[in-house]
């Protein structure tokens, strides 16, 4: 593609991303308001500066971090975590300011905490209110348009299904079209919607303005057929929008960009970039930090334990697999009474025989993986992620499972969403392995730091059951 010829590729930028950048300005003011209500001794013009400053701040932060995205058809979780971490960079770059300018002795670090606990409430509040408002118009036929979608096949309907359950987004759906013979055609679900026609049938209603936008779900081999019918809806107004059929890859955490024009889709990437790399890396090492001095007594507690009661070393390490495939050393209290870390480890079973007395209160108990605390703490571990398997594990089941190593796009964890979720313990079955793949793949796909959380107190109910720990 020569330079004159390529296309720059623009992101559609929509009106509720000014709304919600003015929303945050008035929610800066609102807030400081109220901070001067209960502190009537800031009320002065230099806090006025501060809230200047404090807006352009998190004005800034917030486009760095990506709060203005269109956030339509994604979860408001997602939204407001991006929101709170905005506020909270936003509050370190405030504080850090003030430790040396002239405004310092204005606010102090308890008014600065508090004017940035109430103003993300109210932004929140706003966002919460203002996606109400947006559901309540599209449901009344305010602010939307008609779409058709081109192709019966699963992708299309999974494409409907995504837009009604984003009302949000202003879409009516008029139907399907497709030039197929009807026993060649996928049944299309009921309460979705039929079949309206083939595709002349579909320029001829956009061209009378029946259909307003257009989602072309085409297989990726029909190229020839997406060109032809991108070429006669160019002779009409409707917006054309194509849904490649990625999905008959190994889908993980797919993200759109574009490189001087040329678009370029993700098909698998570590979710954990920028920000929320930063968040992420932060929150587990503060979690880590504190957990490691709550448990250092009982830990020196358990090494004297197995000193005591059997012989070998207190800590084992085993060669395991981390970020990008890379080979880390993971502790943990041994627990056996051999100690395996060659090409041939057998995974512990129901009364096994290797594992000593204390070892079996520490595996059940799960205290035996207490020292991968450490890990966390040296970067080569998460507190949640895809629990990391013996390297021989790892080269058997890449051969037998498609998209086995992509569980190792992120840091493996201490625990993970498929541990929380029955997949505990032995996996003496290729189908056991395979379900605790899938709970891995979704956690890489679904990450937030909501999620984590959840996790971590899941985890909690799991150890206390002592289900499928042996």
């Amino acid at each position: 593609m020569s330079k004159s010829s390529r296309q720059q590729i623009r992101r559609h930028e929509s009106w509720t991303k000014w709304v919600l950048k003015l929303s945050d300005t008035v929610t800066i003011g609102v807030g400081l308001l109220i901070l001067i209500t209960w502190l009537p001794d800031l009320n002065s013009k230099s806090t006025i500066v501060i809230g200047i400053i404090a807006i352009g701040v998190f004005g800034t932060v917030a486009d760095f971090i990506g709060l203005y995205r269109n956030w339509c058809g994604i979860a408001f979780e997602r939204e407001a975590s991006c929101s709170l971490i905005a506020w909270a960079i936003s509050l370190v770059c405030l504080a850090a300011l003030g430790r040396f300018s002239v405004y310092s002795s204005e606010l102090s670090g308890k008014a600065l905490l508090l004017w940035f606990t109430v103003t993300p409430v109210l932004a929140l509040s706003f966002r919460i209110v203002f996606r109400a408002i947006i559901r309540a118009l599209t449901s009344h036929g305010i602010n939307t348009r008609k779409f058709a979608v081109v192709g019966i096949n699963d992708l299309s309907i999974e494409v409907v299904r995504n837009i009604e359950a984003s009302p949000e987004l202003g879409l009516q759906l008029l139907g399907f079209y497709d030039d197929r013979p009807k026993d060649r055609l996928k049944d299309v679900p009921t309460g979705i919607s039929r079949k309206l026609g083939r595709f002349d049938d579909l320029v001829a209603n956009a061209k009378r303005g029946k259909v307003e936008v257009v989602f072309i779900s085409l297989p990726m081999r029909a190229e020839e057929r997406i060109r032809n019918i991108i070429q006669a809806l160019n002779d009409t107004t409707a917006s054309v929008y194509i849904v490649p059929d990625l999905f008959v890859f190994q889908m993980l955490n797919s993200r759109w960009t574009d490189i001087h024009g040329i678009p370029v889709v993700s098909v698998s990437e570590n979710p954990f970039y920028g920000v929320d790399g930063i968040f992420k890396r932060t929150f587990d090492v503060a979690v880590a930090a504190i957990a490691l001095l709550l448990a250092a007594i009982p830990m020196l507690t358990i090494a004297i334990a197995i000193k005591l009661t059997s012989k070998g070393p207190i800590l084992f390490r085993q060669k395991r697999y981390g970020l990008d495939g890379k080979e880390i050393s993971v502790w943990k209290f041994r627990s056996m009474a051999a100690v395996e870390n060659d090409d041939n480890v057998i995974q512990a079973k129901k009364n096994d025989s290797r594992v000593t007395n204390i070892g079996r209160f520490l595996r059940r108990s799960s205290l035996d993986e207490l020292p991968q605390l450490v890990n966390v703490l040296m970067g080569q571990m998460s507190l949640v992620g895809p629990r990391p398997h013996a390297n021989a594990h790892n080269e058997y089941y890449r051969k037998q499972i498609e998209g086995y190593m992509l569980r190792h796009k992120v840091k493996p964890g201490i625990t993970g969403l498929a541990q929380v979720n029955g997949c505990r313990g032995e996996t003496e079955t290729l189908e056991k392995m395979e379900n605790r793949v899938l709970y891995d793949h979704q956690y890489i796909r679904e990450w937030t730091i909501w999620l984590d959380l959840k996790i971590m107190f899941q985890t909690l109910s799991v150890v206390l059951k002592q289900e499928n720990a042996y």
